[in-house]
């Protein structure tokens, strides 16, 4: 699956960090060890374990040729941020064109999450698939993260100055800045700080990654929730599924559209489409999250 070479910016050392938080040790055959970066966190970032999990099942694919058309994953327990995961991958299958991982992610002795990706040669067929929206304005022209929340930085104290991999760019409300029930939709264009090399796995690793960033939050949107009402909520993710369709390089502009068809029981669903700035589909995405009233 070729990419095509990214207009020289500079990266960003939040992008080198990430880059080398998905370069898994080699401890074993089909084991590897990942760890997670120094924040003041409670719980890994999904994103994070999902990323690794994939780079685990990538490097056991002998066959260049094939790339992941998708991935199906739990997230069983919340991961420990200040000890390493190790990643057991299990060859499944290697077939004639298609390749099956299956990824447990291990800490403490436990399973926080299982994921299973299928990898395929890529080969002519049949062509398809739903148009980008036509009125979304260019990327360039909407604040990033530092100028739409200087406004709160007192407020959001450490967390404003946290160094960010992936510039995100909200084409419709802030969720700090929303007040009252909204549409069940949102778009977010995103791309990677910085340029990375021609390798299409890793473009496909840092976009699991920050496909796991916004999606969930869409499923509040309809209840009138702002960011400053979460901590009202708990909220986690509880599986994610990724379709890879076509080329796409995460350092170029993507566009996030996102939508939640349900909320009930305590649980919230998302679904989003991930375009090319023209207009090609990349990737869908689709997950299930955790949403309980706090008492």
């Amino acid at each position: 699956m070729p990419l095509v070479t990214s207009r020289r910016r500079s990266r960003s050392r939040p992008l080198d960090d990430l880059i080398a938080l998905l370069d898994l040790e080699v401890i074993e055959v089909n084991i590897f060890r990942g760890v997670s970066p120094d924040e003041n966190r409670q719980r890994v970032f999904g994103g994070q374990v999902a990323g690794q999990a994939l780079v685990a099942a990538a490097r056991t694919i002998d066959d260049p040729g094939r790339f992941v058309h998708s991935l199906h994953a739990y997230f069983l327990r919340p991961g420990d941020p200040t000890v390493p995961i190790l990643y057991e991958v299990d060859r499944i299958r290697d077939g004639r064109s298609f390749t099956t991982r299956r990824v447990v992610a291990i800490q403490h002795g436990k399973a926080i999450f299982n994921l299973q990706a299928s990898f395929h040669r890529a080969e002519p067929g049949l062509d398809f698939q739903e148009p980008m929206a036509s009125d979304v304005p260019d990327p360039t022209t909407l604040p990033d993260f530092a100028t739409r929340m200087a406004p709160h930085r007192e407020r959001l104290g450490e967390w404003y100055d946290r160094p960010r991999p992936i510039d995100t760019r909200y084409v419709d409300s802030a969720p700090t800045d929303r007040e009252g029930p909204q549409p069940p939709t949102q778009k977010v264009w995103l791309r990677a700080d910085g340029p990375l090399p021609d390798d299409p796995v890793l473009h496909a690793c840092v976009l699991t990654y920050a496909s796991d960033m916004t999606l969930l939050d869409t499923t509040i949107r309809p209840h009138g929730i702002s960011a400053w009402g979460w901590e009202g909520l708990q909220m986690a993710s509880l599986d994610h599924a990724m379709w890879f369709h076509r080329p796409f390089r995460v350092d170029e502009w993507l566009l996030y559209d996102q939508w939640t068809p349900s909320t009930s029981d305590a649980r919230g669903l998302a679904m989003g489409e991930i375009y090319t700035q023209d207009g090609r589909l990349a990737v869908t995405v689709v997950q299930e999250g955790l949403i309980r009233v706090v008492p």
